[in-house]
């Protein structure tokens, strides 16, 4: 039976419930169908087994969730949820504080550090009622686009167990992936939560800068004018409210916006008069073929919801990920962590203690160059957003390469930064503070998941799921799943 699909009864198969979406949760709470008690012993079972196969899960919380399950059932039995998500699971990257669990942020440094307090985004969603079943995994401190980590070993994608989930938010996507519940809180601080959504074949929003706050937790410090924190889902509804519910202010965050809390309308209308960039390279990006042929039929598919397509509408220079992102980026994760000393290095990933050093290595002058640059492509978005309503891309040059690899050299015959050049179209968002989406577009060759992303002006999320919603109905994915065993 397809995963939701209920019986003649109006039940749903006990072995279904973590493939739920949350909207389909709350449905079933409501009915009374089954329990959070229910579903939360499905989608422990289902971690559990996703686990073993492609290790996503750095801490498990499942007696805490079982305990909240039990809470929030004797709630909806009487009618009286906590909150929006009262009863639906979530899980925490390693990089978001949980206040007793321990926060290992894939360094070996931290040891078995255990803080005392929940991050802003955890307090939000335990307000808001949902259960949080585990912390999931990723590199050390955030650092690159995959996973894999000294402390958790390597994260593998459910589509094809040798290949990469992506990163660094892989856990959360993966697991997300194969059905281990509904809702996933990843971080994005060069494409963390777009690379391994769009990898895993999944929703991930990257909300604007500001927006949803990052403190207490390790992304501000590794990635401090970088990081961003949002949701992970299947569907465009699933993380529009995930969304909603973090989206708050909170003064420990000195870039968290005091904007009002807001609601975000993932039904799916058309898109009459939206007017809709489109770039397929950035002007200068090596992109692979069957990447290429999706976005253009994803493309195609805005076009006939009634977006006016604008072709080639953003055109970069090729020198911007040398000469604006690394001098920024790797000096402030070269910054959080100069205090340890190297001896505390000593057992991090080579690649890690690599971009310590050049971080280290780049002078005051160089990283303030490097922000006036970063102004300059913020302008550049002004006047794009002038002439248009959103931008589209692929949201990653590439497919899902092989588990355990840093990235690929080389995209369609050209030589690329094996770090960040084949994710040509995600960090230059997080330069600017953009909110920006990657929803799933279609498949390659391998049947690995391509990404399209969404990108739209500053605290305009509504206009992203707008168009994802509207995209997700004209060409629906969630029947697509992995093969897990």
């Amino acid at each position: 039976m397809k995963a939701g699909s209920a019986r003649v009864d109006g039940a749903v198969d006990s072995h279904e419930l973590a493939k739920l979406s949350a909207v389909e949760l709350l449905e079933g709470y409501r009915a009374k169908r089954f329990t959070p008690r229910d579903v939360i012993e499905d989608v422990i079972s289902a971690l559990k087994r996703t686990n073993a196969s492609c290790n996503v899960v750095v801490t498990a919380t499942y007696d805490q969730a079982r305990e909240a399950a039990d809470l929030a059932t004797r709630a909806w039995s009487f009618g009286q949820p906590q909150g929006k998500l009262t009863g639906v699971p979530v899980s925490i990257k390693d990089l978001v504080y949980v206040a007793g669990v321990r926060a290992l942020g894939g360094a070996p440094a931290n040891g078995d550090m255990v803080p005392s307090i929940d991050s802003a985004v955890v307090a939000a969603l335990k307000a808001a009622g949902a259960i949080i079943t585990c912390k999931t995994t990723t590199c050390e401190s955030g650092y690159k686009l995959t996973a894999d980590s000294p402390v958790s070993g390597v994260t593998r994608n459910p589509w094809n167990r040798e290949r990469t989930s992506g990163g660094s938010s892989g856990g959360a996507a993966a697991s997300i992936a194969a059905g281990c519940g509904p809702l996933a809180i990843g971080t994005d601080g060069v494409g963390s939560i777009r690379v391994p959504s769009a990898f895993c074949g999944v929703v991930g929003i990257k909300p604007t800068f500001g927006l949803v706050p990052r403190s207490p937790g390790f992304s501000p410090p590794s990635w401090g004018s970088l990081a961003h924190t949002g949701p992970i889902a299947r569907t465009v509804a699933d993380a529009a409210l995930l969304l909603e519910a973090v989206a708050t202010h909170d003064l420990r965050d000195a870039a968290s916006l005091p904007v009002p809390s807001r609601s975000f309308d993932a039904k799916p209308v058309m898109l009459d008069g939206v007017r809709i960039g489109s770039s397929v390279d950035f002007g200068y990006a090596a992109v692979a073929p069957d990447v290429r042929k999706a976005f253009r039929s994803a493309v195609e598919t805005l076009g006939s919801l009634g977006a006016n397509i604008v072709a080639d509408c953003v055109h970069f220079q090729s020198d911007m990920l040398e000469r604006i992102l690394k001098p920024i980026a790797y000096t402030e994760q070269a910054a959080a962590v100069s205090a340890r000393g190297a001896a505390a290095l000593a057992n991090s990933d080579s690649d890690y203690r690599d971009v310590v050093a050049k971080g280290s290595g780049y002078s005051g002058i160089e990283y303030v160059e490097a922000g006036y640059r970063r102004n300059s492509l913020r302008a550049s978005f002004l006047e794009i957003f002038g002439k248009v309503d959103a931008i589209v891309t692929p949201t990653v040059a590439v497919t899902a390469f092989a588990a355990g690899e840093l990235g690929v050299d080389v995209v369609d015959g050209t030589a690329v930064d094996r770090h960040l050049g084949w994710s040509p179209f995600s960090w230059p968002i997080n330069l600017t503070g953009l909110p920006a989406a990657t929803i799933p577009c279609g498949f390659d060759t391998d049947g690995l998941p391509i990404g399209l992303q969404i990108i739209a002006p500053w605290l305009d999320e509504g206009l992203i799921v707008r168009i994802a919603a509207a995209f997700e109905r004209a060409r629906p994915w969630s029947q697509f799943r992995p093969q897990m065993a």
